[in-house]
C-alpha cells in the first residue's frame, strides 16, 4: 500500500502525522538493491495526550505537548519546529528536552514538525520558521518545559501505580525509580498511564548545577544518520508516479518567455510534458519546465528547448555599472541610521590630527549550499502538499495559498533535512517553492495529476539570484591629537532585503536594519559617530539574507577601519580596541580570550626566505553573540598567501552543546574565508557570469586554516551560533595581511596582486 492509499485508509476525521523515517540502507539493499523511505503513519494525540475514540493505536504513545512524544517502546520523540540544515538544531532541541525529562540519550530521536504556526511558531519571528540564529535562544525554556512536563506526568503515573508520594520518586536515564521500595519502570512501561495524567500548569526547571546533558562534551548528534548516507533530503524523496521538473530560466532577471520551440524536448525518451509558467515580477522568474520520469531525462530535454526571451523588463546592468552608481551615491548624504554627537563638525574641527578615508566594495554572493534548491509538490482538489527542507513554513504556506487561491491551512508542508541553506531556503518571496507549485499547477492543467519534484542544477542555483546584496561603504574617520578616535562617518549603499516583502513593515524611517546592522550599533566609544544609508530602487537583482546578513560586510569595513586608526595612532590594534570597548564587557571578554590564546604578545615565528608573516585581530557582535578572531597568515613573494591559523573566542551564553558551538564557529570561519578569498557573483549586461564551482569555488580543504575555538564560560541565556562565526573572519585575515605587507585590501574578494613583493 503506497503512502496515498494509506492516507486515504486512515479513520475519517483523524488528524494524521506522516513521519518520514529512514529505512536502513543495508537492510533495504538486502531486499531490493536501492534506497527507500520508510513511511510510518502515527495519528497525533490531543494536546493533553488522551486517547481519541475509534483508533486503538492512540494508546501507544503519550504526547504531553507539541514537542515531545513518549512511546511504549521507550522511544522519546522530539518534534523539532526548526529546520536541521547542518547547524545542529536537532541535537540542541533534543538536549533541552532530554535534560529535563532525564531521558536516556540513545532512546531520543528527532523528527521535523509539520507546518503549523499555532503550535510551532518561532517566538522571535511570531511565525513558524528558522533563521537569525534564533533556535536555541527562543527554545531554551520552551523545550525544557516540555521535557519537564513529560517527566512530571511519568512520575505521576508511577506514583499512582505504586501508591507512593511523587516526591519520593527519582528519574534517571529513562528509568523511573522509587528507591525506598526498589520499584522501577522504564518510560515505555508508563507511557500509556502517563497519557491519562493532567498536563502540569507549572514545572520546576533544573538549575545549571543539576545539568547532566546541557554543556556536556561529545554528545552524539541526532542528525548523524548523515554519516552513513541514510539521511533523507528532498532529492531522496520518491512518491508514486512522481515526475521530475528541470527549468529553463531566463538569462536575465525578470525577462519573460516570448516563444518556445519544444518539439525536440517532447520527443526525447521519458519526457512527460513541457510546462510554461508565469513568474511574479519581483518575486520569482517565469520559465519553461520539462517534466520527465527522472532527473537526467528532464535535464537533457530542458537543454534541448529553444526559448526566445523578451527582455523588455529585464535587468540589464553589469557589476561595473552597479558599483559606479553606488560610488556616486556614497558621495552624497543618505538616510540617517545613527547620529551621535556631531560627526561632520568634528571631522572639520581643529582637534583633528589625522583623517583616514576608505572605500570598501562587496560583491553579490551566492549561498552555494551543497544541496541545490529542490521541492516536491502534490496538488489535490483545493489542497497542496509539499516536501522540502523548509525554512519559512508560515511565509511559504501563505504564499502558496495566495497563488492557488486556497486557505493556508490547506497547504501541508513536511519538513525534511536541508543540505545547507545559509539563508537561501528562507526566501521571503518563497521563490523556488512558488516555482514548484506553478509547475505542478501547469501540469495539472494538462491533465497530469502526478506529484512533481522541482530540481535545480548547480548552474541554476548559482545563476538563480537571491544573492547577498552588493554594497559600497565609504568610511571617513578621524584621530585627535592624543591619538584617540574622535569622529566616524560611514555611508553604506546597497539593496534592501526586506523591501517589497512581507518583512517590509520592519523597515523604519526608510532604514532596513539588515543593511546597516553591525555599523549602526558600532560598540566602540567614538563620541561623534554618524551612519547613513542609501537604498537604490533602480537595482533589481534579486537579493536576500546570506549567512550573518548585513554583518558580513559591516564587520569587514568597521574592523578594517579600526585597524587603520590603530596603526595611524601608533598603537597596538588589540590594545586600541580594548580601550574603545571599556564599557563593553562582553566584547572585551572575547577580545582578551582570543588574544591570550593566540599569544598576541609573542612575536610570530618567521617564515622561510622571502615569506612575510602577519597577525590580525577582529571582534564583532551579531545575533546576540560575541566573537573575536585572531588570524595568522604567510604571504609568498608572488602575493599568494595562506591563512595558517585562526584562534576564535565566542561568548554565546550557556553553551548547550559545546561541540556544536565549535563546529559552527569552524564552519563559519571557512564560509567567511571563501567569500573573502575566492567568491563573487558578477554580471555583464545583466547576465550572471558564474555557473558552477569552477567559477564560484568553495574553500578547499588544503586552504582551511588550523582553527582553535574557545568558549567563554557563561550561565547567561543561550544566544545564536549558526552565523556569528562568519563576520570577524575576513577582517581578521585582512588585518593580518596588512600587518605582513602594509597593504590594505578594501575590495572583496582579495586581489593578491596588491600583495606582491616589490
Amino acid at each position: 500500500m503506497n503512502i496515498l492509499e494509506r492516507l486515504e485508509s486512515a479513520p475519517a476525521g483523524a488528524p494524521v502525522d506522516v513521519r518520514i523515517e529512514n529505512v536502513s540502507r543495508r537492510r533495504f539493499l538486502q531486499q531490493t538493491g536501492g534506497l527507500a523511505l520508510g513511511l510510518y503513519l502515527s495519528p497525533l494525540l490531543t494536546a493533553c495526550g488522551r486517547n481519541a475514540p475509534g483508533d486503538a493505536t492512540r494508546a501507544v504513545d503519550f504526547e504531553p505537548d507539541a514537542f515531545v512524544r513518549v512511546g511504549t517502546d521507550d522511544s522519546v520523540t522530539v518534534i523539532a519546529k526548526h529546520l536541521e540544515m547542518g547547524q545542529g538544531t536537532y541535537t540542541g532541541l533534543a538536549t533541552l528536552i532530554a535534560e529535563e525529562l532525564d531521558a536516556d540519550w540513545p532512546q531520543v530521536k528527532v523528527i521535523g514538525a509539520p507546518a503549523d504556526a499555532a503550535r510551532y511558531k518561532n517566538l522571535v519571528f511570531g511565525s513558524q520558521g528558522t533563521g537569525g540564529s534564533t533556535a536555541m535562544r527562543e527554545c531554551f525554556e520552551q523545550m525544557r518545559e516540555a521535557g519537564a512536563a513529560a517527566r512530571a506526568m511519568l512520575v505521576a503515573a508511577a506514583a499512582e501505580r505504586w501508591n507512593v508520594p511523587a516526591a519520593t520518586i527519582v528519574v534517571d536515564n529513562g528509568v523511573v525509580r522509587h528507591p525506598p521500595t526498589q520499584r522501577r519502570a522504564r518510560f515505555g512501561e508508563l507511557a500509556e498511564a502517563a497519557a491519562s495524567q493532567p498536563v502540569p500548569k507549572r514545572v520546576r526547571l533544573k538549575s545549571p548545577g543539576e545539568f547532566k546533558l546541557i554543556g556536556r562534551q561529545m554528545l552524539p548528534r541526532k542528525d548523524n544518520d548523515k554519516t552513513d548516507g541514510s539521511a533523507i533530503y528532498t532529492q531522496d524523496l520518491h512518491l508514486p508516479d512522481m515526475l521530475v521538473a528541470v527549468v529553463a530560466h531566463p538569462p536575465r532577471f525578470w525577462a519573460q518567455v516570448k516563444n518556445v520551440d519544444d518539439g525536440k524536448a517532447r520527443s526525447m525518451p521519458d519526457v512527460a510534458a513541457v510546462v510554461q509558467f508565469q513568474g511574479q515580477p519581483g518575486a520569482f522568474n517565469g520559465g519553461v519546465a520539462v517534466l520527465a520520469c527522472h532527473t537526467w531525462a528532464a535535464w537533457q530535454a530542458r537543454d534541448a528547448l529553444q526559448v526566445e526571451w523578451d527582455d523588455t523588463h529585464a535587468f540589464k546592468l553589469g557589476s561595473r555599472e552597479i558599483f559606479a552608481r553606488y560610488r556616486e551615491l556614497a558621495q552624497k548624504p543618505g538616510l540617517v541610521a545613527r547620529d551621535d554627537g556631531d560627526a561632520e563638525g568634528a571631522l572639520a574641527g581643529k582637534n583633528v590630527a589625522r583623517i583616514i578615508e576608505a572605500e570598501y566594495e562587496f560583491p553579490y554572493l551566492a549561498h552555494a549550499s551543497m544541496e541545490p534548491l529542490n521541492c516536491v509538490v502534490k496538488l489535490g482538489d483545493g489542497s497542496c502538499e509539499i516536501w522540502n527542507g523548509e525554512q519559512l513554513q508560515t511565509n511559504d504556506q501563505d504564499a502558496v495559498a495566495a497563488l492557488l487561491g486556497i486557505a493556508p491551512d490547506k497547504v501541508t508542508i513536511h519538513q525534511l533535512y536541508a543540505g545547507g541553506s545559509f539563508g537561501r531556503r528562507g526566501n521571503p518571496h518563497a521563490d523556488y517553492v512558488l516555482e514548484a507549485v506553478s509547475i505542478a499547477k501547469g501540469a495539472r492543467a494538462q491533465g497530469i495529476q502526478a506529484p512533481v519534484k522541482l530540481v535545480w542544477t548547480r548552474e541554476d542555483d548559482t545563476r538563480g539570484g537571491y544573492y547577498r546584496p552588493a554594497f559600497v561603504h565609504v568610511v571617513r574617520a578621524a584621530l585627535d591629537r592624543q591619538g584617540r578616535a574622535l569622529a566616524w562617518r560611514q555611508r553604506l549603499v546597497g539593496q534592501s532585503i526586506r523591501r517589497g516583502t512581507a518583512f517590509e513593515k520592519s523597515i523604519k524611517n526608510g532604514i532596513d536594519n539588515s543593511s546597516v546592522e553591525g555599523a549602526s550599533d558600532l560598540p566602540y566609544a567614538i563620541p561623534n559617530l554618524r551612519v547613513e544609508l542609501h537604498t537604490p530602487d533602480d537595482i533589481t537583482v534579486p537579493v536576500q539574507w546570506w549567512r550573518s546578513v548585513g554583518h558580513t560586510h559591516t564587520a569587514y569595513s568597521t574592523e578594517c577601519m579600526i585597524d587603520e586608526l590603530a596603526q595611524a595612532a601608533g598603537q597596538d590594534p588589540y590594545r586600541f580596541r580594548r580601550a574603545l570597548l571599556a564599557n563593553q564587557p562582553h566584547h572585551r571578554a572575547v577580545l582578551d580570550l582570543a588574544a591570550t590564546k593566540a599569544g598576541w604578545e609573542r612575536p610570530l615565528e618567521p617564515g622561510t626566505k622571502d615569506e612575510r608573516r602577519g597577525r590580525g585581530i577582529a571582534v564583532h557582535q551579531s545575533f546576540h553573540t560575541y566573537v573575536a578572531e585572531v588570524a595568522e597568515v604567510t604571504v609568498r613573494p608572488n602575493g599568494s598567501f595562506k591563512v595558517d591559523r585562526v584562534v576564535c573566542a565566542v561568548d554565546c551564553g550557556l553553551a548547550i552543546n559545546p561541540d556544536v558551538v565549535r563546529a559552527q564557529m569552524e564552519g563559519g570561519i571557512g564560509y567567511g574565508l571563501s567569500a573573502a578569498l575566492l567568491d563573487a557573483i558578477t554580471l555583464e549586461d545583466g547576465v550572471v557570469q558564474q555557473s558552477n564551482f569552477d567559477r564560484y569555488p568553495p574553500l578547499r580543504m588544503n586552504q582551511m586554516p588550523a582553527v582553535e575555538v574557545h568558549i567563554v564560560p557563561s550561565a547567561e541565556h543561550p544566544t545564536g551560533v549558526g552565523e556569528p562565526g562568519v563576520p570577524p573572519s575576513a577582517p581578521a585575515v585582512a588585518n593580518a595581511l596588512a600587518a605582513a605587507t602594509g597593504q590594505r585590501l578594501r575590495k572583496l574578494p582579495f586581489d593578491t596582486a596588491a600583495l606582491k613583493k616589490t
